[in-house]
């Protein structure tokens, strides 16, 4: 399975201009810059992207941890927070801070917690991510 993207770029670092697309057309010359990125402009940008792949694929990953063990979700809703930090000349992405909300009934932290540490370690994107991944969550 390969999935693609698409960048397109004109202009210097700062003042130039961008659009990201992607094979399924969800994102079609979604626009993105030094302000998205860096200040509060409009568009997006590759941290809010990774952060938005990165929530979405840890919840499907403990939705399949939480079938497996016979038990069924009302909700799970994820938060990711990718922080970009200065190292040396550029910046690296230093962390992935994961934050889980759960209704999911007859289930019990333990189980909870060893189901959802699973999904935190088994989603693809947990393991391309060089960052500190941290994981809170609060099951209702």
């Amino acid at each position: 399975m390969i999935r693609k993207a698409t960048a397109v770029w004109s202009g210097t670092g700062k003042e130039g201009a961008g659009t990201i697309s992607t094979g399924s057309g969800v994102l079609s010359k979604t626009q993105y810059g030094f302000k998205s990125r860096f200040e509060s402009g409009a568009g997006t940008n590759p941290e809010e992207l990774i952060a938005a792949a990165h929530a979405g694929c840890f919840t499907m990953a403990l939705a399949f941890q939480l079938q497996g063990a016979g038990f069924t979700p009302d909700e799970l809703t994820t938060e990711a927070a990718v922080e970009l930090v200065k190292e040396g000349d550029g910046f690296k992405i230093s962390a992935s801070k994961l934050t889980l909300t759960a209704k999911i009934p007859g289930i019990d932290e333990a189980k909870f917690a060893e189901l959802a540490g699973n999904a935190e370690k088994g989603c693809p994107v947990s393991k391309v991510l060089n960052a500190e991944i941290t994981l809170d969550w609060t099951l209702n």
